[in-house]
């Protein structure tokens, strides 16, 4: 270690005592740099200056008519170029266009013919004709230049596209929504008409059968016609005898109303009566029960001596009067359409179904005292709850009789004679219209012999207008399978702008940057810093001797080896400080990781200083030769440039064992963001590389040198090579 060291003290003390050294030393510590620099600011935005690429374009469209209307599509492209500023575009004549791109004046020419607008226009006939854009290109000039001109020449053909499939289908569409628009209005008509089509389909058995119906029911119209005319003059008789009627009911009701008036009292009365009943029923009841009690406390008097076997014929027939006054109400208060009538008569048939059970409780307790007398309080209690319940009912319809029933008798009688009199009054007026009734009949029965006619003709059509009804609704159905109306509706009705620009451009690319870069002088930094990093190494070799002179006794070849290249390490770790720092500080060139960007840098030159230095070193001149077609085969062959996939096969297969595949990958990472997996891969085979060249360098080193050393004295000799 110390020979090494003491070898790399020697070579620093040379460079900083002499000031020639020095000078030359600095200039191989800059010079990489420069060439980085230059080649990164030439590249900085190359696809943002493509406007001084000249383009010239000729304008000869005459023009077209379509429906009347001259359109120039040339002029509009024309318009549209002069908005457009990523190329120079040149706007002259055909002749001097061509003569132009002849003599390398401009780098390509787009000629719009004369009849572009006319085959354009031609897409509204039977035969359209694809419309022409003539391009020219002088491929001489520059081998990248026509790809930028024909990138601008699509562009112009996209637009034209574009413009044209946008104002096509907004026509066709603004068409379609004028007509959506008129189908959701009447949306509700066609909807019911559907319904109507598919109902009538369905109700065509019964139409068929009642068209049968009808014809035969027109045939019975007319015999009942015929047969109404020879029974009008036994109607007119019978209006006669009607009218007859309706005056002697009046006349009997105007003496009803004095009978009412006799008869009220004895109404009232057979009410009062009721009443009495229900209270006497009642008394019964309380007395039976009274007498129970006594008898359980005396066994020796017994009851059925005692028992009213009377009364329940009386409740019985007290339960028929009631139900007989309740119907007389009924009648009165329906005619009169009396609500108080009609209360008074709900209330007697309660009290009739009261009286009803009353007389069958009484019947059931005078068998159940008979044949055990205990057990009879129960039903006596139910018989004398209703008992109280019908007198309390009594007594209300006897306390409004006068007031309200009475009233309101009299005027049930009052409305039925109106009634009565108005019957009167119609059949007079049908005894006077009969004679205009006989003459409709007359009229209908020839109106019934054309009408069986014509149905008979109706019926006759109905089964073809079945065919073509169950057409239409087949139709539908087949129809519906595919969509709904409502679904067309809605597909007529978008907005036709949108949909017109929407088919005029139906994908839109949407660009995620996972490692964005803001220029292309950025993005090329790691290929031209590996490259001058490559470059410096080869100078220092070429500029520099690998050999130690004055060798002290005792130093072996790998002193040699590992003492020089310490130097040769220290002046190339310089040259990546340059040019990376340089690269950030001066150029401004983006990294995502500035100190990884310096770091990557240090570590590939490190790499490539060994690699070089160990083929100068062991190899002599040969060495150096080699490192030059290293250098050519990783120009080509690393990717740096172009993808990788679209060069030959042969810097395919040769890529993945290049040392600028891995370091420039490495210092993209510190460009663009790292990812770990990429980073410890790139450094892990550079390190391969480093181990590879340490072998080579130690152990070939004094062997190799030993064996060319007359072969290279010989070549000096010549005084060409050193």
């Amino acid at each position: 270690m110390k020979n090494i060291l003491s070898i790399y003290a020697k070579d620093i003390r040379g460079i900083v005592t002499n000031s020639a050294a020095a000078i030359l030393i600095t200039g191989l510590i800059i010079l990489p740099s420069l060439y980085a620099w230059f080649n990164i600011e030439a590249s900085w935005d190359p696809y943002g200056q493509t406007s001084g690429i000249k383009v010239a374009v000729a304008n000869q469209d005459t023009g077209a008519a379509v429906k009347g209307q001259e359109i120039k599509i040339g002029d509009e492209i024309i318009t549209s170029l002069k908005e457009n500023h990523k190329i120079g575009w040149v706007f002259t004549s055909e002749s001097e266009a061509l003569k132009g791109v002849k003599h390398g004046d401009y780098y390509a020419v787009i000629l719009i013919p004369s009849n572009f607008s006319e085959r354009i226009a031609t897409v509204l006939t039977h035969q359209p004709e694809k419309a022409e854009i003539l391009y020219y290109v002088n491929e001489k000039i520059n081998a990248i230049a026509p790809k930028i001109t024909s990138t601008g020449a699509s562009s112009i053909i996209n637009e034209v596209n574009q413009n044209f499939i946008k104002t096509a289908n907004g026509t066709i569409f603004r068409i379609f929504n004028k007509l959506g628009v008129e189908l959701k209005e009447e949306l509700p008509l066609l909807l019911k008409m559907k319904s109507l089509i598919l109902r009538l389909e369905e109700l065509f058995p019964e139409i068929n059968q009642a068209a049968d119906t009808a014809v035969s029911d027109l045939h019975a119209s007319r015999k009942i016609v015929d047969k109404v005319k020879e029974e009008l003059p036994h109607a007119a008789e019978l209006a006669k005898k009607g009218q007859q009627f309706a005056q002697q009911t009046s006349k009997f009701l105007d003496q009803s109303g004095g009978v009412i008036d006799s008869t009220a009292p004895a109404i009232k009365e057979m009410l009062l009566h009721l009443q009495v009943t229900s209270e006497a029923a009642n008394q019964i009841g309380n007395l039976l029960l009274t007498a129970i009690d006594l008898s359980k406390q005396d066994e020796n008097k017994p009851l059925a001596s005692n028992l009213p076997v009377n009364t329940v014929a009386t409740l019985a027939n007290a339960s028929n009067t009631s139900a007989a006054a309740a119907s007389l109400f009924q009648r009165l208060g329906s005619d009169a359409n009396s609500p108080a009538l009609t209360n008074v008569s709900q209330d007697l048939k309660q009290v009739s179904e009261h009286f009803k059970t009353m007389s069958t409780l009484l019947s059931n307790t005078i068998q159940v005292i008979e044949t055990a007398e205990t057990s009879a309080e129960a039903t006596l209690s139910d018989f004398t709850k209703l008992s109280a319940q019908v007198t309390k009912t009594l007594e209300q319809i006897n306390g409004n009789f006068d007031a309200k029933i009475l009233p309101a008798i009299q005027t049930a009688l009052t409305i039925v004679k109106k009634e009565a009199d108005h019957a009167g009054a119609i059949l007079q007026s049908a005894i006077s219209d009969l004679p205009a009734i006989d003459k409709v009949l007359v009229d209908a029965a020839k109106g019934l012999k054309v009408a069986v006619n014509e149905a008979e003709i109706v019926r006759s059509h109905l089964p073809e207008a079945e065919s073509k009804l169950t057409n239409v609704t087949n139709r539908i159905a087949e129809f519906e399978k595919e969509a709904s109306l409502q679904d067309l509706i809605n597909l007529l009705t978008i907005d036709f702008a949108k949909e017109s620009e929407f088919f005029a451009e139906p994908v839109k690319l949407v660009e995620n940057v996972l490692y964005p870069i803001p220029n292309y002088g950025s993005a090329m930094s790691p290929f031209f810093t590996t490259l001058s990093l490559w470059v410096g190494g080869i100078l220092l070799v070429s500029l520099l001797t690998v050999q130690v002179y004055g060798l002290q006794e005792g130093m072996k070849s790998y002193h040699v080896y590992f003492g020089r290249y310490l130097t040769f390490l220290t002046i190339a770790l310089l040259q990546s400080l340059v040019v990376t720092v340089g690269d950030l500080l001066f150029l401004r060139a983006y990294a995502a990781d500035p100190i990884q960007f310096v770091l990557f840098g240090l570590f590939n030159s490190a790499v490539f200083m060994l690699m070089i230095y160990t083929f100068v070193s062991v190899f002599g001149n040969v060495g150096k030769a080699m490192a030059v077609v290293l250098l050519v085969l990783q120009l080509a062959g690393s990717g740096g440039t172009f993808p990788i996939q679209v060069t030959p096969p042969f810097f395919q297969a040769i890529y993945p064992y290049l040392p600028f595949t891995y370091a420039i990958s490495l210092m993209r990472e510190a460009v663009g963001g790292s990812v770990r997996d990429i980073v410890i891969r790139d450094f892990t085979i550079l390190l391969i590389y480093v181990a590879i060249t340490l072998i080579l360098g130690v152990g070939l080193k004094g062997f190799v040198n030993r064996i060319t050393a007359k072969s290279v004295e010989k070549a000096k000799s010549g005084h060409l090579i050193h």
